[in-house]
């Protein structure tokens, strides 16, 4: 197997070893490379310094995994701390195998989800607890080769000088640990440094990274090694999302996907001031918006990027802006309050120079908003006016287009959102899950008990 290593927070170079080739072997590796008697060499892997009578596959140290061999300086403080801190980590697991969910899933469930909890299992779960089928314990959006959720692995280096040749003074046992800075110390073994804070940081486990090429960390996704059903199909698959709700429901990444796109249709995302544009349980558990919206991820880039663009209307709305009503436009534009008059100003590829009436959302007009009707378009009129046969063509359908979007199309009356009428009564609802305004298509006025006798129906 090939392991690269990094000789005192050198440029790593690979190195082919056994695969089960112990830790001692590969000090005495590097030290015929570098000149060194093997004795005086550490390697540090994911925040633990390697013992030399270990093999490097009960370390989970995989293929293509970096190492950092040092030869640190031991000042006589230096070397107290080092031996201490040997004792408080030396039965440390794997970073990557931890788990960290006891922080954000508390063990208070009564409804379905009861996972990976750290309790004495019955005598019936004993099957289940002994199945040492590998499974990963974190899951990662991979932001730059796969773009797509993984399996991924926690790894950590020196705060200061940002090298992997800092040893912990113990091991993280909840997200907390990993995700707020400055909770757990070390000792960086690096020649110069004197950094003592830990910096955790997440790798997709699926290819072999760069120290740049860093991962986003998906908490409420994780292997379902209790078997738990998706709260939709009811099957039993892993990975599943575990909501942070209080009955802790699980549902399966198939089904988290449909949930979303079934939501981003309906407009029904929250946008909440402080986590921004999410969704709950998909069971409808109070307090239960996801808080990293990285996990909407699963969505794939063509509707993430409309999730996106929805989340910035609705940021858009709620300050009290517009967007704006020509077809194919739809820029966002905060206009001073009280200002009917609304021009979409051109600029840096955006706007369309539209100017159009903030009450009613059509061409600007003086005087009362009335319903405006376009004039039937003509032929051409006008002397020396040469009409190309395929420029006509696109002229109609795109007269067509227009005319099509106008009769299925009427802005909320509320928040002006476009909301389309593709059969049924007249009877509207705004889709956007903080309006939810109720009103007439004919009448585009609050739902009232005249249009319900009048004109349900048309």
């Amino acid at each position: 197997m090939i392991v690269y290593v990094r000789f005192n927070s050198s440029h790593g170079f690979p190195l082919e070893v056994d695969e089960g080739a112990s830790v001692a072997g590969l000090k005495e590796a590097v030290g015929r490379l570098r000149g060194v008697q093997p004795d005086q060499l550490r390697v540090i892997f994911a925040g633990r310094e390697l013992h030399s009578d270990s093999t490097l596959q009960a370390c989970d140290l995989s293929e293509r995994s970096t190492v950092h061999v040092v030869l640190p300086p031991p000042t006589p403080a230096r070397l107290s701390e080092l031996v201490l801190q040997r004792r408080l980590v030396g039965g440390m697991g794997s970073l990557t195998r931890l788990d960290l969910s006891a922080s954000r899933l508390p063990a208070t469930s009564t409804g379905l989800a009861v996972v990976l909890e750290a309790d004495v299992p019955d005598a019936e779960d004993v099957p289940m607890q002994t199945d040492l089928k590998p499974h990963s314990s974190f899951y990662v959006y991979c932001k730059t080769v796969c773009r797509a959720v993984q399996p991924g692995k926690l790894r950590v280096r020196c705060r200061t000088c940002r090298q992997g040749t800092l040893t912990l003074s113990r091991g993280p046992s909840c997200w907390d640990d990993v995700l707020v800075q400055g909770r757990i110390h070390g000792v960086c073994q690096a020649r110069g440094c004197e950094g003592r804070v830990a910096e955790f940081y997440f790798k997709c486990a699926v290819h072999p990274t760069c120290d740049e090429d860093t991962s986003v960390a998906l908490d409420l996704i994780m292997a379902n090694v209790r078997h738990v059903p998706c709260i939709a199909c009811t099957d039993v698959l892993s990975p599943v999302l575990v909501s942070q709700c209080v009955e802790r429901h699980v549902i399966c990444l198939d089904c988290f996907h449909l949930y979303c796109v079934t939501r981003l249709n309906e407009r029904q995302f929250i946008h909440d001031p402080a986590v921004g544009y999410s969704l709950p349980c998909a069971a409808g558990c109070p307090d239960s918006l996801i808080k990293e919206l990285h996990h909407f991820r699963v969505l794939g880039d063509d509707q993430y990027e409309r999730y996106q663009r929805y989340a910035a209307e609705e940021c858009l709305l709620q300050m009290g802006g517009v967007l704006c009503p020509a077809p194919g436009c739809g820029a966002g534009l905060l206009p001073d309050q009280g200002q009917r008059r609304v021009q979409c100003e051109r600029g840096d590829g955006l706007g369309c120079g539209f100017v159009f009436c903030r009450a009613c959302m059509e061409e600007y007009h003086e005087g009362e908003c009335r319903s405006t009707a376009r004039p039937p378009g003509g032929a051409a009129q006008g002397r020396g006016y040469v009409l190309d046969e395929g420029a006509a063509m696109c002229a109609r359908w795109d007269r067509a287009s227009l005319e099509t979007i106008e009769e299925t199309t009427r802005p909320c009356p509320k928040c002006r959102v476009p909301v389309e009428k593709n059969g049924g009564c007249m009877h509207m609802v705004c889709p956007r899950a903080q309006c939810k305004f109720e009103w007439c298509w004919l009448c585009r006025i609050e739902w009232n008990r005249e249009c319900m006798g009048n004109h349900w129906f048309g």
